[in-house]
């Protein structure tokens, strides 16, 4: 077991305000998912309102862009949960509630100490690092993943 848990964030524009028809297949499953999520193998923590509920209503990086972030016991916990629940479901249908036209790099993925909670400065600058140098052990991709610092992988 390593001293790091993975943390995640991405990001998207809305194709529609929450509140219409078009947005429902999302919104009506959010509650879900998060429960889910709240719920899985490895989940540490998850961005919350003020409310405690989710993050629709927060945009720390623009009016349009909504934002997702959580931290995990590891890459393989998060990948579970993303890829082997019904997470899956939304996430296919993703394309017809968002878009990331203009964002550049739109998910992340980077190592925290055990116990921290990132801040969305530093989701930002992680997603940046990202966009600007393509994966690093900094900031990397599902695709292109790095170890924890200190483990043996």
């Amino acid at each position: 077991m390593t001293d790091h848990h993975l943390a995640q964030l991405n990001v998207a524009l809305p194709r529609e305000p929450l509140d219409t028809p078009e947005m429902a297949g999302f919104m009506t499953r959010l509650e879900e998912i998060n429960a889910l999520a709240d719920a899985a193998p490895g989940f540490v923590w998850r961005l919350v309102d003020d409310g405690g509920s989710d993050a629709t209503a927060l945009r720390p990086y623009g009016p349009d862009v909504m934002v997702n972030m959580s931290v995990w016991e590891s890459v393989e916990t998060l990948y579970d949960y993303m890829y082997r629940t019904a997470h899956l479901d939304l996430l296919r249908r993703r394309r017809e509630w968002f878009s990331h036209d203009g964002l550049g790099a739109h998910s992340v993925l980077w190592w925290v100490p055990a116990g921290t909670i990132p801040t969305l400065k530093e989701a930002r600058d992680r997603l940046d690092l990202l966009a600007e140098r393509g994966p690093t052990a900094e900031a990397f991709t599902f695709q292109q993943r790095f170890a924890a610092p200190g483990s043996s992988d």
